[in-house]
């Protein structure tokens, strides 16, 4: 119901404005089709695709090391958590200039911008996560003379899991954001470049289709982790 809604729309959208702004949904997917048979396209996906996984690594491993550390530490979360909610409001696209300072311009920086996206909401739910684990858990785990790491694998992230997972849900899509994001200002490949590209061309043919991939892309990865989100959250 959702999608055919969606369509609808869009063919509303594409009578009322033309072919000057918009293709038509099926005028779209076919393009798609064609476009991603191209032998040219292939570099550009494998450009975003290693960018994307490389960030996603290194914002999940970032966000759930700090997430857990602040969690456990109420000094550490009074100093540094205002710190993450700050960053976390202030717009990325500021930061990318210190970025290219940093890593210059190619897949480094776009790793970076993508990662910086996603590991700070994976951090702040995973310290929420943590910060409400139920207090009777953690004196079990006392009881049982636990230790340290044994009690964080073993009390900690089950009970913290569904709420960790929100986390890693909203840092997937804010990630892929970002590493496009980096892509069209900064490389000379990836399907962020080609949108950048097409979008100074006018070529309106690959903007859709290219628009239209990263839509399905994300749509099917979330689906997928909302399902699974749903059920741990049962």
């Amino acid at each position: 119901m959702l999608i055919a809604g969606i369509l609808t729309l869009w063919q509303i959208a594409f009578w009322l404005v033309g072919d000057l702004a918009l293709r038509s949904p099926w005028a779209t997917f076919v393009y798609a089709a064609d476009l991603v048979t191209r032998p040219s396209f292939r570099p550009h996906f494998t450009e975003t695709a290693t960018a994307f996984v490389a960030a996603i690594t290194i914002a999940v491993a970032a966000g759930l090391s700090i997430g857990l550390l602040l969690g456990l530490s109420q000094l550490a979360r009074g100093v540094l958590e205002p710190m993450l909610v700050a960053m976390y409001s202030i717009p990325k696209v500021t930061l990318y200039p210190i970025l290219l300072l940093a890593f210059g311009l190619g897949m480094p920086a776009k790793i970076a911008f993508g990662a910086i996206h996603g590991f700070i909401p994976i951090a702040l739910f995973t310290i929420n996560a943590v910060r409400n684990v139920r207090p009777i858990l953690l004196k079990t785990g006392r009881v049982l003379k636990m230790g340290r790491i044994p009690m964080v694998w073993r009390v900690v992230m089950p009970a913290a899991l569904p709420e960790i997972f929100t986390g890693l849900r909203v840092g997937f899509s804010l990630t892929m954001i970002g590493t496009v994001l980096g892509e069209m200002f900064a490389s000379q490949r990836g399907l962020g470049y080609m949108l950048m590209n097409a979008i100074g061309l006018h070529n309106v043919d690959v903007i859709m289709s290219i628009t239209l991939l990263l839509v399905l892309f994300a749509a099917a990865v979330s689906s997928v982790l909302l399902a699974i989100d749903k059920r741990l959250h049962k």
